[in-house]
């Protein structure tokens, strides 16, 4: 299950497009060039014209420094919420937010590696293989969202993540072989995070659990347990425990036929040399 991506058509694009005009409108008012605002706010000319046009996602920060150099008295920082919403698909905006809350997360993937442990050139490759075709503004701005989740990892307390990943998405040279080196190796230094267990399914496995295809189980607080799916731009969130049951149940199964943490370390350095 590749992570989801979102087209030119999405409906976060014409609230992009409106921040963007509000953002000109309140500079133009304050008499700033687009290079007098970047001077200001520590970005340059290009990014600034790229955000009122709506071709690129404002950072939080970077709102926030807008704001106060135009004078807005906070109108633009009203708008953050649904600027960082706007960053991803309508069908995956949910999940996002409960992604960004997770106590635990625990994921099998079995065609790419999963979104949130990839490089940003493994990341770009897959984005730029997705069909219909993404404009280049819409794929830098899902890469960014993409890389944006990755804080995850850094989180304090720190979350519980496993992943299981099929050998077959970690022998497909999306971008190349450069690109695959980088995620391999990016995989190696996840892997030995203490709250990171990345453990691979060998293609010769007699026995499969998974064969219902990808999904991702979540852990809100000490209570809340959720499972996700998600397949050509159609998703499912499930909280009731009938449903999220049979995904814990598959997953552990999952997790015993797989190669241990350790095995797929090893695993994974057998590959890099191969390149």
């Amino acid at each position: 299950m590749a992570d989801p991506v979102e087209s030119a058509a999405e409906p976060g694009g014409g609230f992009l497009r409106c921040f963007g005009r509000q953002m000109k409108l309140l500079r133009e008012a304050a008499g700033l060039t687009q290079a007098e605002l970047g001077l200001i706010v520590g970005y340059g000319e290009a990014q600034i014209a790229a955000v009122e046009q709506g071709r690129r996602i404002p950072k939080p920060e970077m709102v926030d420094a807008v704001d106060l150099a135009v004078g807005a008295r906070g109108v633009l920082m009203a708008m953050k919420d649904e600027v960082e919403r706007a960053r991803y698909p309508s069908f995956f905006r949910r999940y996002a937010q409960l992604e960004a809350q997770a106590t635990q997360l625990h994921a099998y993937e079995n065609h790419v590696v999963k979104g949130l442990l990839q490089t940003e050139d493994y990341a770009r490759a897959v984005f730029e293989m997705w069909r219909p075709l993404l404009d280049s503004d819409t794929i830098e701005q899902r890469i960014a969202a993409r890389m944006d989740r990755q804080k995850l990892f850094s989180r304090r307390p720190a979350p519980l993540l496993s992943f299981v990943i099929e050998e077959s998405a970690l022998r497909r040279p999306l971008g190349g072989r450069a690109v695959l080196r980088g995620q391999l190796e990016q995989l190696l230094v996840f892997g030995h995070e203490r709250n990171i267990e990345i453990q691979i399914m060998p293609t010769n496995r007699e026995e499969h659990a998974g064969l219902a295809g990808a999904f991702t189980l979540l852990h809100i607080g000490d209570q809340r347990r959720m499972a996700y799916t998600e397949v050509q731009a159609e998703s499912a969130l499930h909280s009731d425990p009938k449903k999220v049951g049979p995904y814990e149940s598959t997953y552990g199964v999952l997790r015993a036929q797989a190669l241990t943490p350790r095995e797929s370390l090893a695993f994974i350095k057998r590959l890099l040399g191969e390149l």
